[in-house]
């Protein structure tokens, strides 16, 4: 059973941990991005360092006082607020932001977990290297909870996800052991892979703190194109086209419905679109190349020979880095004007590849069958993972639907795990999923998480409620 942070909890921290900035918590850690959570009132910690995260969770794991790992604040499923419970105490990595350690030779970056994306880029830029990791929120989001969930974003074709960037971890455990994990090797088979075992568990396993990270050599030239596509069909035979004519140089590969287009005009009339209509299916995709090769002649070859087999209809392909950034602007802006409008039900869903066609086809009819919706999809074809969200129709209003949404994110989720898919592609579960991980997860895999979460967190204090409920 878990107690509660109190003042006198906080105060005993602030006692035996010099100069460890603790705080009530201010109204930006009790609130997600959503508005679908709002967290207890409680106390925030923001420790400095490795060993004063240890001693912080050393003192609350004595107390049986829960801790909330708080990164940006920029989850989408809940992880980082408690909203039921005794209070945690709000473990903050902000003042964790060090970039330890560049090695430009072996491709490889050391940082502390509280260092924003955008802080970690501006480091790989200046040794003329490139970190990978790419979405929306890089200006806010950290690494530390990049890892903890496993993120993955706009490059994951060409790159992979967070897992697959990351070398080793620091990471601080349940009772304040510190794992000291920030191995720089490509290759070390000793045992059972801790690192992968902290990275992707939100929090629930370890404390990450510090980790090394996989840098990249930048390419040197970018080729951008804005395409119209046929369907879905045909711009996963246009992504195939291009990777076998080029090789691995697709970055992004980003689709995107009409619906999204025309929720742009509706919300975000200053966004310029890169057709005068809204087509009903388009890609944005994105090449990065050596200074031998040209991508722009990459994708007028692919743009020329794809309208002879009927894949693309219509096209643009960015001649200037001011042209690329608006045809960016159009993908990156698509979500805040999904928030505008105000989303029935929303789905970080991926598919096999093969299946993604059949089930952008047949699932709006389905839909209709309960409920007169607008569906958005929309997100990183490639890798085969979509938001695939559900609106009111224009003039209405989300919470005239909400009665239909459960049954509405049923149905979704029934038939992606039917065609072998998965409900949560890049967000986690957090608390807003812990449902969908118990219905549909696999017994023995459900068996063994508790099994582990038991052994590393006897006394469940790291992110209650979080994965497992």
């Amino acid at each position: 059973m878990l107690n509660p942070c109190d003042q006198d909890f906080a105060g005993r921290l602030a006692a035996e941990i010099p100069g460890l900035s603790i705080k009530p918590a201010e109204p930006r850690y009790l609130e997600e991005p959503r508005g679908k959570f709002i967290g207890l009132p409680t106390w925030v910690a923001a420790p400095s360092s490795t060993e004063m995260v240890a001693r912080v969770v050393r003192l609350a794991s004595d107390a049986s006082v829960g801790i909330q790992p708080y990164g940006g604040g920029t989850g989408l499923v809940g992880g980082q607020i408690v909203t039921e419970g005794p209070e945690p105490l709000i473990l903050s990595m902000e003042k964790m932001r060090a970039i330890r350690a560049v090695y430009p030779a072996e491709n490889t970056l050391i940082v502390e977990a509280g260092a924003t994306l955008a802080e970690i880029h501006d480091a790989a830029d200046d040794a003329n290297r490139l970190f990978p990791l790419s979405y929306a929120s890089q200006g806010t989001a950290q690494i530390g909870s990049g890892l903890a969930v496993n993120s993955g974003g706009l490059n994951v074709l060409r790159y992979g996800m967070a897992r697959d960037l990351c070398l080793g971890v620091e990471a601080v455990l349940a009772n304040g052991t510190v794992f000291n994990g920030l191995k720089r090797l490509r290759k070390d088979n000793t045992g059972y892979d801790i690192r992968h075992l902290l990275i992707g568990s939100e929090g629930t396993l370890g404390i990450i703190t510090a980790a090394a990270l996989s840098l990249a050599p930048k390419p040197a030239r970018h080729g951008t194109a804005f395409l119209e596509v046929a369907g879905p069909k045909e711009a996963l035979e246009l992504l195939n086209a291009i990777r076998e004519s080029a090789g691995d140089v697709v970055s992004a590969f980003e689709l995107m419905s009409g619906t999204g287009l025309d929720f742009l005009a509706e919300v975000f009339p200053d966004v310029r679109r890169p057709f005068r209509h809204n087509p009903e299916w388009t890609v944005l995709v994105e090449i990065g190349t050596s200074e031998a090769v040209d991508p722009e002649e990459i994708l007028s070859d692919t743009f020329e020979s794809a309208l002879e087999t009927g894949w693309v209809t219509d096209g643009l392909i960015a001649t200037s880095g001011a042209q690329r950034e608006a045809f960016w602007a159009v993908r990156e802006t698509i979500p805040q004007a999904n928030r505008a409008i105000g989303a029935v039900a929303s789905h970080d869903i991926s598919l096999p590849l093969s299946e993604l066609p059949e089930f952008l086809e047949s699932m709006p009819t389905r839909i209709a069958g309960i409920a007169d919706v607008r569906v958005n999809a929309f997100g990183h074809l490639g890798d085969g993972n979509l938001h695939y969200n559900v609106f009111p129709p224009a003039g209405r209003s989300a919470a005239e639907f909400k009665s239909a949404a459960p049954d509405l994110s049923t149905l979704i989720h029934d038939e992606v795990v039917r065609l072998g898919g998965s409900f949560s592609a890049e967000h986690g579960i957090g608390r807003l999923k812990t449902g969908e991980l118990a219905r549909y997860g696999d017994p023995a895999k459900l068996s063994v998480m508790k099994a582990i979460k038991t052994a590393l967190d006897p006394h469940g204090i790291l992110n209650p409620g979080v994965v497992l409920d």
